[in-house]
């Protein structure tokens, strides 16, 4: 049964990148004029896993595309550096670990728009390289896991090929820092597979799952 379902959560992580993926993209803003036409539509339920990759913050190691409208010469594919700055023509180094997508368009608009008239730029992720997870303990491939999209426990834990036959599935445990304190969240993979309750809740960047 572990096996089976370990199978179905990997099927499944390829339309979770896409889905994730096209969450990066910018949006453009609505007119501020367009709720003029009728009435404000009621608010949505939202999927904590697009609602995680709108607000996706761009870190250390991942490529960016940053384009300027009819500037290719200004235009560059570039790396976020480990001090989580990147360098452009004219901007020089700009920092963009911690900024979303859109937040980093604007400060680069603002500090070409000092050489430049009214510039157009666009800021895509091109490869998400900072959003990593590690798999420690009774696993078959331990390690340390590239998040591509927003991933529950299960499915990381399917990244790491599933458990060994000696693993204590009731005691996992998934370490989180945060700041200088650790929390520690237990996780029963027993009551998952029994339909018994526990949350199959989402990991974090920078979290460590333990497998006894």
């Amino acid at each position: 049964m572990t096996e089976k379902l370990l199978g179905v959560l990997l099927a499944t992580l390829c339309v979770r990148h896409a889905v994730f993926a096209q969450a990066l993209i910018p949006r453009p803003e609505p007119a501020a004029n367009a709720t003029a036409a009728g009435p404000t539509p009621s608010a949505a339920v939202v999927d904590p896993r697009l609602e995680a990759a709108s607000s996706f913050e761009i870190g250390p190691e991942d490529i960016l595309d940053i384009s300027v409208w009819k500037n290719p010469e200004l235009s560059r594919v570039v790396p976020v550096r480990p001090d989580g700055k990147v360098s452009l023509p004219l901007v020089n180094d700009i920092q963009a670990a911690g900024l979303t997508p859109a937040t980093l368009r604007k400060q680069v608009t603002e500090r070409l728009s000092e050489f430049i008239p009214a510039p157009e730029v666009s800021v895509m992720v091109r490869e998400v390289h900072s959003r990593k997870v590690a798999v420690v303990g009774a696993v078959k491939t331990p390690g340390r896991f590239e998040l591509k999209s927003p991933m529950t426990v299960l499915e990381v834990i399917a990244l790491a090929q599933g458990f060994t036959d000696f693993a204590t599935r009731d005691r996992i445990v998934v370490l989180r820092q945060n700041g200088a304190t650790t929390t520690r969240m237990p996780f029963n993979y027993r009551k998952i597979a029994d339909g018994a309750e526990q949350e199959n809740f989402l990991v974090k960047p920078g979290d460590i799952v333990v497998v006894p």
